[in-house]
């Protein structure tokens, strides 16, 4: 069973967190059920950006993104090449580990 292993973010999982998950599982729904509260504004439905996660290892296990996907993640605040959106991304067989980025275009337009 792969592993999901959660950088530290201030908020969300101060201590980080190891947590299993099952192949087909998205990156979102395992944080959701154990605990740490990802921002999810549109319901898992791929139209906004505050799911957005850094997978800084294993990201080319993961299912590829689609051009909806892509063209949303173009909007996410702290982009990087390893970037998706946790609602999308499909965990496979590999352990990841996710950071979870500071802001949400949300927090950053409503000024948290």
């Amino acid at each position: 069973m792969p592993q999901i292993i959660f950088l530290p973010h201030a908020e969300l999982c101060p201590d980080g967190a190891v947590l299993e998950a099952n192949k087909g599982e998205t990156i979102l729904d395992v944080a959701l059920k154990n605990g740490i509260g990802i921002e999810h504004a549109c319901e898992k439905s791929c139209a906004c950006t505050t799911c957005h996660v850094i997978v800084r290892e294993g990201f080319d296990s993961l299912n590829e993104s689609d051009e909806l996907e892509d063209d949303m993640l173009d909007k996410a605040w702290g982009l990087e090449s390893e970037s998706r959106l946790g609602c999308q991304a499909l965990v496979a067989d590999e352990d990841l580990v996710v950071e979870i980025p500071k802001y949400t275009v949300n927090q950053v337009s409503e000024g948290h």
